[in-house]
Protein backbone atom coordinates (compact mmCIF):
# COMPACT_ATOMS: atom_id res chain seq x y z
CA UNK A 1 0.00 0.00 0.00
CA UNK A 2 1.18 3.50 -0.68
CA UNK A 3 1.99 5.92 2.10
CA UNK A 4 -0.53 8.68 2.59
CA UNK A 5 0.45 11.99 1.05
CA UNK A 6 1.13 14.98 3.35
CA UNK A 7 -2.05 16.75 2.20
CA UNK A 8 -4.27 13.71 2.57
CA UNK A 9 -2.81 12.77 5.94
CA UNK A 10 -3.18 16.27 7.33
CA UNK A 11 -6.84 16.41 6.29
CA UNK A 12 -7.87 13.06 7.76
CA UNK A 13 -11.04 13.17 9.85
CA UNK A 14 -10.74 13.69 13.58
CA UNK A 15 -12.32 10.29 14.13
CA UNK A 16 -9.22 8.63 12.66
CA UNK A 17 -6.84 10.52 14.94
CA UNK A 18 -9.09 9.83 17.95
CA UNK A 19 -9.36 6.13 17.09
CA UNK A 20 -5.59 5.87 17.06
CA UNK A 21 -5.03 8.01 20.16
CA UNK A 22 -7.54 6.26 22.44
CA UNK A 23 -5.06 3.53 23.39
CA UNK A 24 -2.94 6.26 25.01
CA UNK A 25 -5.55 6.51 27.80
CA UNK A 26 -5.17 3.02 29.31
CA UNK A 27 -1.40 3.08 28.75
CA UNK A 28 -1.08 6.24 30.86
CA UNK A 29 -3.67 4.77 33.21
CA UNK A 30 -1.22 1.97 33.96
CA UNK A 31 1.81 4.16 34.59
CA UNK A 32 0.55 6.52 37.31
CA UNK A 33 -0.81 4.04 39.92
CA UNK A 34 2.48 2.12 39.92
CA UNK A 35 4.34 5.21 41.14
CA UNK A 36 1.69 6.99 43.18
CA UNK A 37 -0.49 4.28 44.74
CA UNK A 38 1.64 1.13 44.84
CA UNK A 39 4.18 2.21 47.51
CA UNK A 40 1.44 3.42 49.84
CA UNK A 41 -0.67 0.28 49.33
CA UNK A 42 2.14 -2.17 50.06
CA UNK A 43 3.54 -0.16 52.98
CA UNK A 44 0.21 0.47 54.69
CA UNK A 45 -1.71 -2.71 53.91
CA UNK A 46 0.99 -5.37 53.60
CA UNK A 47 3.76 -3.95 55.80
CA UNK A 48 6.47 -3.87 53.12
CA UNK A 49 9.29 -1.48 53.99
CA UNK A 50 9.72 1.50 51.70
CA UNK A 51 13.44 0.77 51.30
CA UNK A 52 12.79 -2.75 50.03
CA UNK A 53 9.94 -1.63 47.81
CA UNK A 54 12.04 1.22 46.44
CA UNK A 55 14.82 -1.20 45.53
CA UNK A 56 12.35 -3.45 43.72
CA UNK A 57 10.89 -0.49 41.83
CA UNK A 58 14.34 0.72 40.81
CA UNK A 59 15.46 -2.73 39.63
CA UNK A 60 12.28 -3.32 37.64
CA UNK A 61 12.39 0.13 36.03
CA UNK A 62 16.06 -0.32 35.15
CA UNK A 63 15.34 -3.61 33.36
CA UNK A 64 12.49 -1.89 31.53
CA UNK A 65 14.58 1.10 30.43
CA UNK A 66 17.49 -1.03 29.20
CA UNK A 67 15.08 -3.27 27.26
CA UNK A 68 13.44 -0.40 25.36
CA UNK A 69 15.85 -0.28 22.36
CA UNK A 70 15.57 -4.04 21.94
CA UNK A 71 11.79 -3.86 22.18
CA UNK A 72 11.94 -1.23 19.44
CA UNK A 73 14.00 -3.48 17.20
CA UNK A 74 11.57 -6.33 17.84
CA UNK A 75 8.73 -4.00 16.83
CA UNK A 76 10.53 -3.17 13.57
CA UNK A 77 10.70 -6.86 12.74
CA UNK A 78 7.00 -7.28 13.46
CA UNK A 79 6.09 -4.37 11.18
CA UNK A 80 8.31 -5.72 8.41
CA UNK A 81 6.55 -9.06 8.69
CA UNK A 82 2.91 -7.91 8.58
CA UNK A 83 0.25 -5.86 10.30
CA UNK A 84 -1.27 -9.14 11.48
CA UNK A 85 1.93 -9.92 13.40
CA UNK A 86 1.84 -6.44 14.98
CA UNK A 87 -1.81 -6.84 15.90
CA UNK A 88 -1.32 -10.26 17.53
CA UNK A 89 1.67 -8.95 19.49
CA UNK A 90 -0.33 -5.90 20.60
CA UNK A 91 -3.15 -8.11 21.90
CA UNK A 92 -0.67 -10.32 23.76
CA UNK A 93 1.06 -7.32 25.32
CA UNK A 94 -2.27 -5.76 26.33
CA UNK A 95 -3.22 -9.01 28.07
CA UNK A 96 0.12 -8.99 29.87
CA UNK A 97 -0.44 -5.37 30.94
CA UNK A 98 -3.84 -6.26 32.41
CA UNK A 99 -2.56 -9.40 34.16
CA UNK A 100 0.44 -7.58 35.61
CA UNK A 101 -1.70 -4.71 36.86
CA UNK A 102 -4.19 -7.09 38.50
CA UNK A 103 -1.35 -9.08 40.08
CA UNK A 104 0.15 -5.91 41.55
CA UNK A 105 -3.01 -4.68 43.22
CA UNK A 106 -4.52 -8.06 44.16
CA UNK A 107 -1.54 -10.09 45.47
CA UNK A 108 -2.06 -13.39 47.34
CA UNK A 109 -0.50 -11.73 50.36
CA UNK A 110 -1.86 -14.25 52.87
CA UNK A 111 -0.09 -17.12 51.09
CA UNK A 112 3.28 -15.39 50.74
CA UNK A 113 6.11 -14.68 53.15
CA UNK A 114 7.50 -11.11 53.24
CA UNK A 115 10.28 -12.18 50.88
CA UNK A 116 7.81 -13.99 48.66
CA UNK A 117 5.63 -10.90 48.48
CA UNK A 118 8.61 -8.84 47.30
CA UNK A 119 9.38 -11.45 44.64
CA UNK A 120 5.72 -11.34 43.57
CA UNK A 121 5.81 -7.53 43.32
CA UNK A 122 9.08 -7.63 41.38
CA UNK A 123 7.74 -10.17 38.89
CA UNK A 124 4.41 -8.38 38.41
CA UNK A 125 6.15 -5.01 38.07
CA UNK A 126 8.59 -6.29 35.47
CA UNK A 127 5.78 -7.95 33.50
CA UNK A 128 3.72 -4.75 33.60
CA UNK A 129 6.65 -2.51 32.69
CA UNK A 130 7.90 -4.59 29.76
CA UNK A 131 4.41 -5.17 28.35
CA UNK A 132 3.53 -1.50 28.76
CA UNK A 133 6.74 -0.42 27.03
CA UNK A 134 6.38 -2.91 24.20
CA UNK A 135 2.78 -1.93 23.49
CA UNK A 136 3.63 1.76 23.73
CA UNK A 137 6.50 1.42 21.25
CA UNK A 138 4.30 -0.44 18.74
CA UNK A 139 1.66 2.26 19.12
CA UNK A 140 4.13 5.13 18.67
CA UNK A 141 5.87 3.49 15.72
CA UNK A 142 2.53 3.13 13.94
CA UNK A 143 2.08 6.90 13.84
CA UNK A 144 5.66 7.45 12.69
CA UNK A 145 5.04 5.12 9.75
CA UNK A 146 2.09 7.16 8.56
CA UNK A 147 4.31 10.03 7.32
CA UNK A 148 2.23 12.96 6.11
CA UNK A 149 4.52 15.80 7.23
CA UNK A 150 4.66 17.89 10.38
CA UNK A 151 0.99 18.90 10.51
CA UNK A 152 -0.30 15.33 10.29
CA UNK A 153 2.36 14.01 12.67
CA UNK A 154 1.54 16.66 15.27
CA UNK A 155 -2.10 15.55 15.16
CA UNK A 156 -1.30 11.87 15.68
CA UNK A 157 0.89 12.76 18.65
CA UNK A 158 -1.51 15.35 20.10
CA UNK A 159 -4.45 12.95 20.13
CA UNK A 160 -2.35 10.19 21.68
CA UNK A 161 -0.92 12.46 24.39
CA UNK A 162 -4.29 14.14 24.98
CA UNK A 163 -5.90 10.80 25.78
CA UNK A 164 -2.85 9.97 27.91
CA UNK A 165 -3.48 13.06 30.05
CA UNK A 166 -7.10 12.01 30.48
CA UNK A 167 -5.77 8.64 31.61
CA UNK A 168 -3.52 10.33 34.15
CA UNK A 169 -6.46 12.30 35.56
CA UNK A 170 -8.62 9.18 35.84
CA UNK A 171 -5.83 7.13 37.40
CA UNK A 172 -5.24 9.79 40.04
CA UNK A 173 -8.89 9.87 41.15
CA UNK A 174 -10.62 6.54 40.48
CA UNK A 175 -8.81 4.24 42.95
CA UNK A 176 -10.02 6.41 45.84
CA UNK A 177 -13.52 6.78 44.40
CA UNK A 178 -14.17 3.30 42.99
CA UNK A 179 -11.63 0.99 44.60
CA UNK A 180 -9.14 -1.24 42.82
CA UNK A 181 -11.60 -3.83 41.51
CA UNK A 182 -13.61 -1.37 39.42
CA UNK A 183 -10.49 0.57 38.48
CA UNK A 184 -8.90 -2.60 37.10
CA UNK A 185 -12.12 -3.48 35.27
CA UNK A 186 -12.11 -0.05 33.61
CA UNK A 187 -8.47 -0.51 32.59
CA UNK A 188 -9.27 -3.83 30.91
CA UNK A 189 -12.27 -2.28 29.15
CA UNK A 190 -10.26 0.71 27.88
CA UNK A 191 -7.41 -1.53 26.70
CA UNK A 192 -9.89 -3.61 24.69
CA UNK A 193 -11.62 -0.52 23.31
CA UNK A 194 -8.33 1.18 22.44
CA UNK A 195 -7.07 -1.90 20.61
CA UNK A 196 -10.38 -2.26 18.76
CA UNK A 197 -10.48 1.33 17.51
CA UNK A 198 -6.80 1.22 16.50
CA UNK A 199 -7.35 -2.04 14.58
CA UNK A 200 -10.40 -0.74 12.75
CA UNK A 201 -8.76 2.53 11.81
CA UNK A 202 -5.54 0.85 10.69
CA UNK A 203 -7.58 -1.38 8.41
CA UNK A 204 -9.49 1.51 6.88
CA UNK A 205 -8.63 2.69 3.39
CA UNK A 206 -7.93 6.24 4.63
CA UNK A 207 -5.18 5.32 7.12
CA UNK A 208 -3.75 1.94 6.14
CA UNK A 209 -0.29 3.07 5.07
CA UNK A 210 1.30 1.33 8.06
CA UNK A 211 -0.49 -1.96 7.63
CA UNK A 212 1.79 -3.10 4.86
CA UNK A 213 4.76 -1.06 3.76
CA UNK A 214 5.82 -1.05 0.10
CA UNK A 215 7.56 -4.22 -1.00
CA UNK A 216 11.04 -2.72 -1.14
CA UNK A 217 10.81 -1.63 2.48
CA UNK A 218 9.03 -4.71 3.70
CA UNK A 219 11.84 -6.90 2.37
CA UNK A 220 14.64 -4.65 3.66
CA UNK A 221 17.28 -6.24 5.83
CA UNK A 222 16.97 -5.43 9.52
CA UNK A 223 19.10 -2.42 10.37
CA UNK A 224 21.35 -2.16 13.39
CA UNK A 225 19.96 -1.31 16.79
CA UNK A 226 22.36 1.65 16.75
CA UNK A 227 21.11 2.99 13.43
CA UNK A 228 19.39 6.08 14.95
CA UNK A 229 22.69 7.31 16.40
CA UNK A 230 24.24 7.53 12.94
CA UNK A 231 22.04 10.53 12.14
CA UNK A 232 23.17 13.95 13.37
CA UNK A 233 19.57 15.16 13.45
CA UNK A 234 18.62 12.44 15.94
CA UNK A 235 21.57 13.20 18.21
CA UNK A 236 20.75 16.91 18.25
CA UNK A 237 17.02 16.35 18.75
CA UNK A 238 17.63 13.91 21.59
CA UNK A 239 19.91 16.41 23.36
CA UNK A 240 17.19 19.08 23.24
CA UNK A 241 14.57 16.53 24.29
CA UNK A 242 16.57 15.42 27.33
CA UNK A 243 17.39 18.94 28.51
CA UNK A 244 13.76 19.97 28.09
CA UNK A 245 12.46 16.77 29.68
CA UNK A 246 14.78 17.16 32.65
CA UNK A 247 13.46 20.71 33.13
CA UNK A 248 9.93 19.27 33.33
CA UNK A 249 10.84 16.26 35.47
CA UNK A 250 12.53 18.28 38.24
CA UNK A 251 9.36 20.16 39.31
CA UNK A 252 7.34 16.96 38.92
CA UNK A 253 9.68 15.35 41.45
CA UNK A 254 9.49 18.27 43.90
CA UNK A 255 5.92 19.52 43.54
CA UNK A 256 4.47 17.89 46.66
CA UNK A 257 7.38 19.10 48.79
CA UNK A 258 6.82 22.62 47.43
CA UNK A 259 3.09 22.54 48.12
CA UNK A 260 3.48 21.15 51.64
CA UNK A 261 6.48 23.10 52.92
CA UNK A 262 6.74 26.28 50.83
CA UNK A 263 3.06 27.03 50.19
CA UNK A 264 1.93 25.18 53.33
CA UNK A 265 -1.31 24.48 51.50
CA UNK A 266 -4.01 22.15 52.85
CA UNK A 267 -3.56 18.55 51.74
CA UNK A 268 -6.98 18.67 50.10
CA UNK A 269 -5.64 21.17 47.55
CA UNK A 270 -2.91 18.87 46.22
CA UNK A 271 -5.23 17.07 43.75
CA UNK A 272 -6.51 20.47 42.60
CA UNK A 273 -3.01 21.65 41.69
CA UNK A 274 -2.16 18.45 39.85
CA UNK A 275 -5.55 18.22 38.18
CA UNK A 276 -5.38 21.79 36.90
CA UNK A 277 -1.89 21.19 35.52
CA UNK A 278 -2.88 18.10 33.53
CA UNK A 279 -6.26 19.52 32.49
CA UNK A 280 -4.60 22.68 31.15
CA UNK A 281 -2.20 20.48 29.20
CA UNK A 282 -5.00 18.44 27.67
CA UNK A 283 -7.12 21.49 26.81
CA UNK A 284 -4.16 23.29 25.21
CA UNK A 285 -3.65 20.74 22.43
CA UNK A 286 -6.03 22.42 19.92
CA UNK A 287 -4.26 25.75 20.53
CA UNK A 288 -0.81 24.28 19.93
CA UNK A 289 -1.99 22.55 16.76
CA UNK A 290 -3.10 25.92 15.40
CA UNK A 291 0.26 27.43 16.37
CA UNK A 292 2.05 24.58 14.59
CA UNK A 293 -0.02 25.23 11.47
CA UNK A 294 1.04 28.88 11.55
CA UNK A 295 4.71 28.93 12.61
CA UNK A 296 5.91 25.34 12.38
CA UNK A 297 7.12 22.72 14.83
CA UNK A 298 10.46 24.20 15.85
CA UNK A 299 9.19 27.70 16.65
CA UNK A 300 6.17 26.23 18.42
CA UNK A 301 8.43 24.21 20.69
CA UNK A 302 10.50 27.32 21.43
CA UNK A 303 7.28 29.19 22.27
CA UNK A 304 6.27 26.44 24.70
CA UNK A 305 9.65 26.62 26.40
CA UNK A 306 9.34 30.40 26.75
CA UNK A 307 5.87 30.04 28.30
CA UNK A 308 7.19 27.48 30.78
CA UNK A 309 10.03 29.81 31.85
CA UNK A 310 7.59 32.69 32.30
CA UNK A 311 5.42 30.48 34.49
CA UNK A 312 8.17 29.04 36.68
CA UNK A 313 10.28 32.14 37.17
CA UNK A 314 7.49 33.58 39.32
CA UNK A 315 7.58 30.57 41.66
CA UNK A 316 10.44 32.06 43.71
CA UNK A 317 8.11 34.92 44.74
CA UNK A 318 5.45 32.60 46.19
CA UNK A 319 5.28 31.88 49.90
CA UNK A 320 3.01 30.40 52.53
CA UNK A 321 -0.66 30.73 51.57
CA UNK A 322 -0.06 31.86 47.95
CA UNK A 323 -2.28 29.14 46.57
CA UNK A 324 -4.03 31.36 44.01
CA UNK A 325 -0.71 32.38 42.51
CA UNK A 326 0.37 28.75 42.33
CA UNK A 327 -2.88 27.82 40.57
CA UNK A 328 -1.92 30.35 37.88
CA UNK A 329 1.54 28.73 37.65
CA UNK A 330 -0.10 25.30 37.30
CA UNK A 331 -2.38 26.53 34.52
CA UNK A 332 0.38 28.25 32.53
CA UNK A 333 2.91 25.46 32.96
CA UNK A 334 0.19 22.96 32.05
CA UNK A 335 -0.38 24.86 28.80
CA UNK A 336 3.36 24.68 28.12
CA UNK A 337 3.17 20.94 28.76
CA UNK A 338 0.87 20.68 25.75
CA UNK A 339 3.68 21.87 23.47
CA UNK A 340 6.20 19.54 25.13
CA UNK A 341 3.93 16.56 24.53
CA UNK A 342 2.98 17.45 20.96
CA UNK A 343 6.07 18.81 19.23
CA UNK A 344 9.02 16.52 20.14
CA UNK A 345 7.20 13.34 19.07
CA UNK A 346 6.11 14.94 15.80
CA UNK A 347 9.69 16.11 15.16
CA UNK A 348 10.99 12.60 15.83
CA UNK A 349 8.50 11.15 13.36
CA UNK A 350 9.53 13.68 10.73
CA UNK A 351 13.18 12.94 11.40
CA UNK A 352 12.55 9.26 10.72
CA UNK A 353 11.15 10.31 7.34
CA UNK A 354 14.06 12.66 6.73
CA UNK A 355 16.59 9.89 7.40
CA UNK A 356 14.83 7.45 5.10
CA UNK A 357 14.17 5.08 8.00
CA UNK A 358 10.37 4.93 7.84
CA UNK A 359 9.35 1.32 7.52
CA UNK A 360 12.82 0.12 8.57
CA UNK A 361 13.89 1.27 12.04
CA UNK A 362 10.93 3.24 13.41
CA UNK A 363 10.84 1.04 16.49
CA UNK A 364 14.55 1.48 17.18
CA UNK A 365 14.09 5.26 17.18
CA UNK A 366 11.11 4.90 19.56
CA UNK A 367 13.02 2.55 21.84
CA UNK A 368 15.93 4.96 22.34
CA UNK A 369 13.43 7.83 22.74
CA UNK A 370 11.57 5.99 25.50
CA UNK A 371 14.85 5.12 27.21
CA UNK A 372 15.72 8.84 27.24
CA UNK A 373 12.30 9.65 28.73
CA UNK A 374 12.83 7.23 31.60
CA UNK A 375 16.41 8.39 32.11
CA UNK A 376 15.10 11.94 32.53
CA UNK A 377 12.90 10.86 35.43
CA UNK A 378 15.82 9.14 37.11
CA UNK A 379 18.14 12.11 36.54
CA UNK A 380 15.56 14.53 37.93
CA UNK A 381 15.46 12.72 41.26
CA UNK A 382 19.22 12.16 41.23
CA UNK A 383 19.91 15.85 40.58
CA UNK A 384 17.27 17.76 42.51
CA UNK A 385 17.02 15.76 45.75
CA UNK A 386 20.76 15.76 46.60
CA UNK A 387 20.96 19.43 45.59
CA UNK A 388 18.15 20.27 47.98
CA UNK A 389 19.93 18.41 50.76
CA UNK A 390 23.15 20.33 50.09
CA UNK A 391 21.18 23.59 50.19
CA UNK A 392 19.78 22.72 53.63
CA UNK A 393 16.27 21.47 52.90
CA UNK A 394 14.68 18.33 54.36
CA UNK A 395 11.02 17.28 54.10
CA UNK A 396 8.99 18.99 56.79
CA UNK A 397 11.35 21.93 57.28
CA UNK A 398 9.67 25.31 56.86
CA UNK A 399 12.32 27.74 58.07
CA UNK A 400 13.41 30.59 55.79
CA UNK A 401 16.59 28.96 54.47
CA UNK A 402 14.87 25.65 53.77
CA UNK A 403 11.92 27.13 51.86
CA UNK A 404 14.28 29.41 49.90
CA UNK A 405 16.27 26.35 48.80
CA UNK A 406 13.03 24.60 47.85
CA UNK A 407 11.87 27.58 45.82
CA UNK A 408 15.18 27.78 43.95
CA UNK A 409 15.21 24.05 43.17
CA UNK A 410 11.54 23.93 42.19
CA UNK A 411 11.37 27.21 40.25
CA UNK A 412 14.82 28.44 39.24
CA UNK A 413 16.54 25.17 38.32
CA UNK A 414 13.85 24.21 35.76
CA UNK A 415 14.13 27.69 34.20
CA UNK A 416 17.89 27.29 33.77
CA UNK A 417 17.41 23.87 32.18
CA UNK A 418 14.65 25.18 29.92
CA UNK A 419 16.86 28.04 28.75
CA UNK A 420 19.65 25.57 28.01
CA UNK A 421 17.16 23.45 26.07
CA UNK A 422 16.04 26.54 24.13
CA UNK A 423 19.64 27.40 23.32
CA UNK A 424 20.30 23.84 22.13
CA UNK A 425 17.10 23.99 20.05
CA UNK A 426 18.22 27.21 18.37
CA UNK A 427 21.84 26.23 17.76
CA UNK A 428 21.25 22.59 16.93
CA UNK A 429 17.99 22.55 14.99
CA UNK A 430 16.52 25.99 14.21
CA UNK A 431 19.74 27.01 12.46
CA UNK A 432 19.85 23.66 10.65
CA UNK A 433 16.21 22.66 10.06
CA UNK A 434 17.30 20.58 7.07
CA UNK A 435 18.73 18.00 9.49
CA UNK A 436 15.28 17.14 10.75
CA UNK A 437 12.65 18.56 8.42
CA UNK A 438 14.26 17.78 5.08
CA UNK A 439 12.74 19.74 2.22
CA UNK A 440 9.92 20.94 4.49
CA UNK A 441 10.70 24.32 6.05
CA UNK A 442 9.99 25.37 9.59
CA UNK A 443 6.92 27.19 8.24
CA UNK A 444 4.44 24.60 6.95
CA UNK A 445 1.67 25.84 4.70
CA UNK A 446 -1.45 26.98 6.50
Amino acid sequence: MSVASPTAAAKMPRQAFAAYGLLGLPLAFVALPVYVHLPNLYAQQYGVTLAALGAVLLLSRSIDAIADPWLGRWGDRLYRHSWQAVWLAAMGLALAVALGFAALFFPPAAALSPTGLLVWVGGALTLSHLAYSGLGILHQAWAARQGGGGIAQSRWVAWREGFALVGVLLASALPALWGWAWTTALLVLMLALGLFTWQRMARSAAASAVAEMPGALADAQAASLWQPWRHAGFRRLLMVFMLNGLASAVPATLVLFFVQDRLQAPQAMEPLFLGLYFAAGALSFPLWLKVIDRIGLLRTWASGMALSVLAFVSVVTLGAGDTTGFLVVCALSGMALGADLTVPGALLNQLIDRCGERGRTDGAFMGWWNLATKLNLALAAGLSLPLLSVWGYAPGRQDADAVLALGLAYGLLPCVLKLLAGLALYLGLMRRPDLILGPETAHPPA
